[in-house]
């Protein structure tokens, strides 16, 4: 057994046993739903070894799982080895789900326990109906970590600063306003808000408690009369002060949240998201509430003209950085000087030198050969391939400044490409560009256009396991709601000012993974009387697709005049910011192909 982890196992056991608990469910998340979460809260990477973004626990007096999905795989493979956990796939239709392997393993009357804190509203719901009609008991304040973690890391200490209005392009006290309406509109007289990065919106702060991702830890309770913010005192630094005292906000400790819902006037309507508040904090609330997605979601997806311009500025440091980035690459790959940690770390290296870089939006994806099929893979000193001049390799990366969040993929040849992965390379990226060209009317949801990217995949009987695209955020989460392009329904439609991703992708285990990535803002394009409005694409990245990978048999005359189109531009944008050698090399990757 894993020297690190089954002990750990162990000790949860023996607090089950201690409180007559038979099952605990541990899902990777925080107090907030984060998808990024500080360590403080990484009890279930403590328990499995399992440090993916996606992921759930169960644990019973005999038996350990793991849930996670194709993205993950791979990865769960590898660190679930000998922890005592065994890894169950996701929506592969061969695995048991969470609740049919509780049906299978527990015996009636057992309990099953959560630690409600870091489930939302909606999924303990779920989860007690589940229980009622099995014949399982359901406790939902079970907090193992609190006693068995020792060595438990401390909530982030950092303090919160102020997002500019030049960056934010709108002031804290309007956004909230622009709440209160939304409220008054449905219905209710206060929001319990708890998502970091709807809090680090409405709010105009920032903060450095989470990896990537520039929020700060903290939960809103805002109503036309009483408006407080709940954070960690030694947060609050007088400028942050000074901020939320002109926008009327009052402070609390962050610890005073639950002590204070549970006086909230029973006259209060107040909007719970059941996505987003956690069961505890729900349940909480004496008063009246009404179950509605946070419209703190929709409002944050509608980018403003400042944010949008910011985007644009951005993207041309960051294809600057890129070109210095790949330009290396290149000329270090045939020495075998290099791996994919050195990338990474030369990635930073180079973002950091631009204006307004803060931190990377997500932990760079390295993969050369058949690390690349690895969807989510990240490179570790003890697993890093060292870098040849031949072969595949997908660099998936991004970079936090303060005007705008990039997220750009590019699969690259180091030499001597097979003819196979030129083919894999532009069915990839004929789907890419497909949907990037799209012309919808309005009204359309990312769902309906998921299949332009991947119908050259389909045709050869092939696909990908993950979405198409996410919402991005600004200066914010790289993975942002309410809209995305995928296979599964969400109806939500896309609307001029949001920004989505564009990556398809193609993973054949043991030999390479390929995926071209562009973010993408949501415009206007025709108006017509007959048939109304319709939308299509910018492409806001500014990285050439590697020219050498393309089997330009396999283009139309429209897709050739796509990618020369896209590449002038690339050009235009971010040459200014180039030296003479580097313009050069950018000169030669974007030239024009018939």
């Amino acid at each position: 057994m894993s020297k690190e982890t089954f002990p750990h196992l162990e000790a949860l056991r023996e607090e089950m046993r201690r409180v007559n608990v038979d099952a605990v469910i541990i899902p990777g998340t925080d107090p907030h739903q984060s998808e990024y979460i500080c360590d403080h809260w990484k009890f279930r990477d403590w328990i499995s070894g399992f440090t993916g973004s996606n992921g759930t626990a169960v644990v019973t007096l005999d038996k350990a799982a793991l849930w996670t999905d194709s993205r993950y795989f791979l990865q769960a493979g590898i660190e679930l080895e000998d922890s005592g956990f065994v890894m169950m796939k996701e929506n592969m239709g061969n695995d048991p789900t969470i609740h049919e392997w509780l049906s299978e393993v527990l015996e009636e009357d057992s309990v099953i326990a959560i630690d409600g804190r870091l489930y939302s509203a909606l999924e303990a719901n779920q989860l007690e109906r589940f229980c009622g009609e099995n014949g399982f008991m359901f406790v939902t304040e079970f907090y193992p970590a609190d006693r068995i973690w020792t060595d438990r890391p401390a909530r982030p200490s950092g303090p919160a600063y102020v997002h500019d209005v030049q960056y934010a392009g709108e002031e804290a006290a309007d956004k909230i306003e622009r709440l209160l309406k939304v409220l008054d509109d449905n219905e209710a007289t206060a929001m319990l808000v708890t998502a970091l990065d709807d809090i680090a919106w409405l709010l105009n702060l920032r903060g450095s408690d989470v990896d990537f991702t520039p929020v700060v830890t903290a939960f809103a309770y805002i109503s036309h009369d009483t408006r407080v913010l709940f954070i960690d005192q030694d947060k609050v630094t007088d400028e942050v002060s000074a901020h939320l005292k002109a926008c009327d906000v009052k402070v609390r400790d962050y610890d005073d949240i639950q002590h204070f819902l549970e006086r909230v006037s029973d006259h209060e309507v107040v909007l719970v998201d059941p996505n987003r508040v956690s069961d505890t904090l729900s349940a909480a609330l004496p008063c009246q509430k009404v179950y509605f997605r946070s419209p703190i979601t929709d409002l944050k997806s509608i980018k403003n003209e400042v944010q949008i311009e910011g985007f644009r500025h951005a993207m041309e440091r960051d294809g600057a950085a890129l070109v210095r980035l790949f330009m290396w690459i290149e000329q270090m790959a045939p020495t075998g000087s290099i791996n994919e940690v050195d990338v990474w770390n030369k990635g930073k290296e180079l973002r950091a030198r631009g204006d307004l870089y803060r931190e990377d939006s997500f932990g760079m994806i390295c993969g050369y050969k058949e690390h690349g099929a690895i969807v989510h893979y990240e490179a570790t000193d003890e697993s890093a391939s060292t870098l040849h001049g031949e072969g595949i390799l997908l660099v998936d990366s991004g970079g936090q400044y303060l005007d705008g969040t990039t997220d750009i993929t590019r699969t690259i040849t180091l030499g001597n490409p097979t003819a196979q992965e030129k083919h894999d390379f532009t069915l990839v990226l004929k789907g890419h560009l497909a949907l990037q060209r799209a012309k919808f009317p309005v009204g359309t949801t990312g769902c309906q256009l998921d299949v332009l990217a991947r119908l050259p995949l389909w045709q050869e009987a092939m696909t990908y396991g993950h979405g198409t695209g996410h919402g991005v955020g600004h200066f914010l989460c790289c993975h942002e709601g309410p809209q995305s392009v995928r296979t599964n329904l969400v109806d939500v439609k896309l609307m001029p000012g949001m920004i989505t991703s564009n990556e398809p992708g193609l993973y054949k285990t043991g030999e390479y993974g390929i995926r071209t990535e562009n973010l993408l803002l949501v415009v206007e394009a025709d108006k017509t009387e007959e048939f109304g409005n319709f939308l299509t694409f910018e492409p806001l990245t500014l990285y050439p697709y590697d020219l050498e990978l393309i089997d330009r048999s396999m283009l139309t005359g429209e897709e050739v005049a796509q990618i020369n189109d896209y590449h002038r531009m690339v050009r235009e944008r971010i040459t200014s910011l180039l030296n003479a050698d580097e313009a050069a090399w950018l000169a030669a990757k974007t030239r024009e192909i018939n």
